[in-house]
């Protein structure tokens, strides 16, 4: 893939061959500027032009179980590849209008903003029915946080065609005015409600204080999502007693390689991602560039700015694995990011294959060197660009050398 295909989002501005447009365009909808079908339910809220955004409900002229459309949760667990995710993706019609963030229902769009919101909180795919202004355009947007948005399409109106399916928790949250968004999102989380699903509920202003609620950028809404409960779950985990033994984890999916080593140290947490030559954000690279952030037991107050999503994202399944053995450790995340992985599929499935990773059983090491060169053995990258650039593993060399004079 060239590097011009990933600089102009799939918009073939290039005029080359691109291995992403050429997958979607075969599967994009034929539709005219009415159309009828089952949201997954999706909606997406957009950043340009902020606080005056685009904002939008997903939905494929087909009837049906259309979840799978819309959920990196069910791609990973019915192991799809990226063919078939982009085919599902070029389906989907973005019918969408122009919301100011804090007053989403000021103006002529009112009615579809509500639509638009009762969509955010269904369960399960909802049939509906569109009227546009125009044909949907053929055109992709592609970033790092989230899955291809295409299909736009100025929308006349929209109404349900069945009641929307909300569970008792959610119906709760979204009308209880007085809680925050992070006390709201934590009770969300646990009350098993997907990711996906609570990212949409957020991003369509329905939850926090009355008064603090407004629209939230799809891209920001994740990042939000994993960052704050992974927040909450680590304020508890930081005061539990440590590992005793190094922890080894690892998973793949699309050529996302991940390595996952818990060491016996205070609550830390680190992500190295290795872009490799000819993966999709490394195009047409020579040589492979890492992406490093990292955090002590204090935690951190600003963004993730190098890996962003892909920081936040596995954060949230290692406070998850940590909460759930009531255990603290320095968690150092190694991420190989492989050419099989030649298009963009959103910050959700490194989530999944970071959950997965900590869902099997460890391998067990009682020394570090031990446990680096088992990861090593699956890696095709040398364990140690790795290590040399770890914080973690700096830190925790000097701590046994200081331990050993104790």
């Amino acid at each position: 893939m060239s590097e011009l295909c990933v600089k102009c989002k799939g918009r073939g501005w290039c005029g080359k061959f691109c291995p992403i447009l050429s997958s979607i365009k075969e599967f994009q909808p034929k539709i005219e500027k009415e159309f009828a079908g089952s949201s997954p339910p999706e909606i997406f809220v957009g950043k340009a032009n902020y606080p005056h955004v685009f904002t939008g409900i997903m939905a494929p002229a087909e009837y049906g179980n259309t979840e799978t459309l819309s959920m990196p949760e069910l791609w990973h667990k019915n192991k799809l590849d990226i063919p078939s995710i982009l085919s599902m993706r070029s389906k989907l019609i973005y019918s969408r209008f122009v919301s100011d963030i804090k007053q989403p229902r000021k103006g002529w769009s009112s009615r579809n903003f509500d639509i638009l919101q009762e969509v955010a909180i269904t369960s399960k795919s909802v049939s509906m029915e569109f009227k546009l202004k125009k044909k949907p355009s053929i055109k992709m947007h592609i970033d790092s946080h989230n899955p291809i948005i295409g299909n736009p399409a100025p929308l006349e109106n929209a109404r349900f065609q069945e009641n929307p399916k909300v569970e008792k928790k959610v119906d709760y949250l979204v009308n209880d005015i007085d809680a925050k968004s992070s006390i709201a999102l934590t009770e969300l989380h646990k009350s098993g409600i997907e990711v996906s699903n609570i990212i949409k509920i957020l991003s369509a202003g329905m939850l926090g204080i009355q008064k603090n609620r407004r629209l939230v950028p799809t891209r920001w809404a994740v990042t939000a999502v994993d960052s704050t409960i992974s927040n909450n779950l680590l304020d508890k985990i930081r005061y539990n007693k440590q590992i005793a033994e190094f922890l080894l984890f690892n998973s793949e999916y699309l050529g996302n390689h991940y390595e996952i080593l818990m060491m016996p140290s205070e609550l830390s947490y680190e992500v190295i991602e290795a872009k490799m030559p000819s993966s999709v954000w490394n195009p047409s690279g020579l040589k492979t560039f890492y992406c490093i952030d990292y955090e002590n037991w204090y935690g951190r107050k600003d963004y993730a700015e190098n890996c962003a999503g892909g920081y936040y994202a596995p954060r949230l399944a290692v406070a998850e694995y940590l909460d759930r053995i009531q255990k603290q450790a320095s968690a150092l995340i190694m991420r190989e990011c492989r050419p099989e992985y030649w298009a963009p599929c959103g910050v959700g499935i490194l989530r999944e294959i970071c959950r997965n990773a900590l869902n099997n059983k460890p391998q067990i090491f009682s020394e570090m060197k031990e446990a680096l060169n088992a990861a090593q053995s699956r890696m095709k990258l040398n364990i140690s660009e790795f290590a040399s650039r770890s914080s973690i593993i700096q830190n925790f060399k000097k701590q046994s050398r200081i331990n050993a004079w104790l």
